[in-house]
């Protein structure tokens, strides 16, 4: 990726109140550009939505947008039919560019969302309009869940040996300022772009290793077994014909199992198998010293 002369751009910015889209609009009002943040209770009002987009006469999209749950009534109304009516008010608009915050995983679907995510990916791609779909790794804050348990002193939480999944987890900040330079930049233009925080990539064990290391600890770590939630989805898949609450239940066993088995990486095409080697690196920010900042915190 390389830098390109800023211009003053009007932008049109959905998701600000989640953590990536916070990050994405501090950058973009650091970078100079008029930014109108779209409510999520607008991206319901297809009229409203389209009205907002004229007056601002906004230039570029950003969708930061993602369902909450994962369950697939939300993963529908949001990952694809809140971005589709987005989309739809950008080219009445005359926005010139869409640029989509979408996910790693995606490129494995087996989860509602993900199908939602590829199903909107599609529709945007085929639209006309100038696109960029960015698919980042790990988060930061998707790896600070232990965090706590740690500092207090208690065993980190593993699946199998710690080393059934990989990923390059990049920082709030890197990824706002991957996704506003994209903004002008012919090179990122009508692309897909996964993109991970700085390298090596990294195991559950090795975080945990990491964190115990920044912690003055001896390393000690409890496994569990990604087949409970095989049998938790097996279970409660019995129930969801007869009920909505089993069935979204079923689903989140089934997100549970899927990031404790699959790496957050590039898929290699010519084996099948996730490459930390294909994997693109961006940023500076490192896992670890998001893990002080935390501990001293």
């Amino acid at each position: 990726m390389t830098d390109t002369a800023l211009t003053s751009r009007r932008i049109a910015l959905a998701g600000a109140s989640g953590t990536i889209g916070a990050a994405v609009l501090r950058r973009l009002q650091d970078d100079g550009h008029h930014v109108a943040v779209l409510p999520r209770a607008t991206l319901a009002e297809p009229l409203a939505l389209a009205q907002a987009l004229a007056e601002q006469g906004c230039e570029v999209v950003i969708s930061c947008i993602a369902s909450r749950s994962g369950a697939p009534k939300d993963a529908e109304a949001v990952d694809y039919g809140a971005n589709a009516r987005l989309l739809k008010a950008a080219q009445a608009a005359g926005a010139a560019h869409f640029i989509l915050l979408s996910a790693i995983c995606v490129q494995k679907p087996l989860l509602a969302f993900q199908h939602a995510k590829l199903k909107f990916e599609a529709e945007l791609a085929a639209s006309g309009i100038g696109y960029t779909i960015i698919r980042p790794t790990a988060f930061f804050k998707s790896l600070s869940g232990q965090v706590a348990r740690v500092k207090a002193g208690k065993p980190f939480l593993i699946f199998g040996d710690g080393n059934l999944t990989r990923c390059k987890p990049i920082s709030d900040d890197d990824l706002a300022r991957f996704i506003a330079g994209c903004i002008d930049n012919p090179v990122m233009l009508d692309k897909v772009l996964p993109i991970g925080g700085p390298g090596p990539a990294i195991s559950l064990r090795e975080q945990g290793e990491l964190l115990f290391a920044l912690t003055g600890q001896e390393p000690r770590f409890r496994s569990v077994s990604p087949a409970m939630f095989t049998y938790a989805e097996k279970a409660l898949s019995l129930g969801a014909p007869f009920s909505g609450w089993f069935a979204e239940k079923a689903e989140y066993a089934r997100i549970a199992r899927y990031y404790a088995t699959e790496s957050m990486l590039v898929l290699d095409p010519a084996t099948g198998e996730y490459s930390a080697e294909l994997t693109p690196e961006y940023g500076s920010e490192t896992l670890e010293e998001h893990y002080e900042r935390l501990l001293a915190d």
